[in-house]
């Protein structure tokens, strides 16, 4: 498997996201198992992608005295899960941040162009003063994590980041030709797409194995 990052991705190779990745890529998973790690995994990945989230002085009083001592400053994030995939990553990274706000962004992906089909588009207001993280846990031919960055720059916003499970260079390379301005987080760059568009080695649709559905 790829390890070498291009410029604007970051590979998140902490041992706890590694372990739990290698037990996703297992075919012998449940489908319970494989939705309790998408959303531990989940929840690490968040850690990683807001480590450098800015921070402002506020005024607190302890048990013990008064002090100044930090807390996230600016408007609230907004998580946009690409459903249906996407939403396997969202009860841990609200367990992290209960105060983000939500986007939900329905794309199916054409079983025979392999392009995105939007279906649904709903977003917070004033995307533009938020940090934006979209995910879906597969990046593969990029299509549709690009029609998503598309659309959420369509609705104003700004600032986005992009966090998934698994990547293809394709997918990479799609992303980063089309909005240079959108860093990617990931847990692993595979080898390539297989002639279906799927990632290889990868773990097979994270969607039908988060449902069980096929």
């Amino acid at each position: 498997m790829g390890e070498d990052a291009p410029d604007g991705v970051h590979v998140i190779r902490h041992p706890l996201v590694q372990h739990k990745l290698t037990l996703m890529r297992d075919s012998g998973q449940s489908t319970k198992s494989f939705r309790q790690l998408l959303n531990e995994i989940g929840m690490l990945l968040c850690y990683e992608v807001t480590r450098d989230l800015p921070l402002e002085m506020v005024d607190i009083e302890t048990p013990l005295t008064k002090m100044k001592a930090p807390v996230i400053s600016g408007k609230k994030l907004i998580f946009a899960p690409i459903l249906r995939a996407g939403a396997g990553f969202l009860d841990g990274m609200l367990d992290l941040v209960p105060s983000a706000r939500v986007a939900h962004i329905g794309l199916y992906r054409d079983p025979k162009t392999l392009e995105a089909v939007e279906y649904y588009f709903k977003t917070p207001q004033d995307l533009g003063e938020r940090l934006v993280i979209l995910m879906d846990p597969m990046l593969a031919t990029g299509n549709s994590a690009s029609a998503a960055i598309a659309g959420l720059k369509k609705r104003g916003a700004r600032d986005i980041r992009f966090v998934c499970l698994l990547a293809a260079p394709e997918g990479i390379a799609k992303v980063r030709a089309g909005h240079p301005d959108v860093a990617i987080w990931t847990a692993a760059i595979d080898d390539r797409l297989n002639e279906h568009g799927y990632i290889v080695p990868g773990l097979g649709d994270a969607g039908d194995r988060m449902f069980g559905t096929k």
